[in-house]
């Protein structure tokens, strides 16, 4: 029921936005807001796979980062490791914080279709973005998809990623993106740093 008017929701995004209304906490915008998302992606695969393969890329790399934010408030001991207590701070998406983590403004150009090829935008890739998604998220990421499906009540979402590689749209024989044979001695750091005991 929302605002006097009875009737069941029209999906699991529109349950868990109710949800929301009723208890407005991070954990539970994170989740209304992340099944939105990963409905329209499912929804709208097709159209995925026409895009060029930049935007494919950037397409999972938007999804990994967001599922990432859910995980902080909802699962920080998965986010984070034994820094899990940084989590909730982290991720709450009242606090900015998550700006941080979802940014690809640096990155992305200002207009489309991108130009380049996916090696040069991740060669250009600001910093922080890399160390997040190198060392913190993509050594986790099978278990924040199967953790996010889970949460969600969304199990299609297991059918984009394989062995721990973002499928969605993109080639499993492409995998070699999603790794930094020349990780920095920081990224590194925040690797272990954030690694699960």
């Amino acid at each position: 029921m929302l605002d006097g008017l009875a009737g069941e929701p029209s999906s699991q995004a529109v349950r868990l936005w109710l949800e929301f209304g009723a208890s407005p906490t991070g954990r539970n915008w994170y989740r209304a807001h992340n099944a939105s998302i990963v409905g329209g992606y499912l929804e709208h695969r097709n159209l995925a796979e026409a895009e060029r393969a930049p935007e494919r890329f950037f397409m999972n790399v938007a999804l990994e980062r967001v599922l990432y934010a859910h995980a902080l408030v909802g699962a920080p001991r998965l986010a984070l490791g034994w820094s899990a207590p940084l989590g909730r701070l982290l991720g709450d998406p009242r606090l900015g914080m998550t700006g941080v983590f979802l940014s690809l403004r640096r990155v992305l150009p200002d207009r489309y279709p991108l130009e380049f090829d996916v090696e040069r935008y991740i060669a250009d890739e600001q910093r922080l973005g890399r160390i997040l998604d190198y060392a913190v998220i993509l050594p986790r990421l099978q278990r924040l998809y199967e953790w996010s499906a889970q949460d969600l009540d969304q199990p299609l979402l297991l059918e984009l990623v394989r062995d721990g590689n973002p499928i969605y749209a993109w080639p499993f024989e492409q995998r070699h993106v999603w790794r930094d044979p020349n990780m920095s001695l920081v990224a590194r750091a925040a690797e272990r740093v954030t690694r699960a005991r």
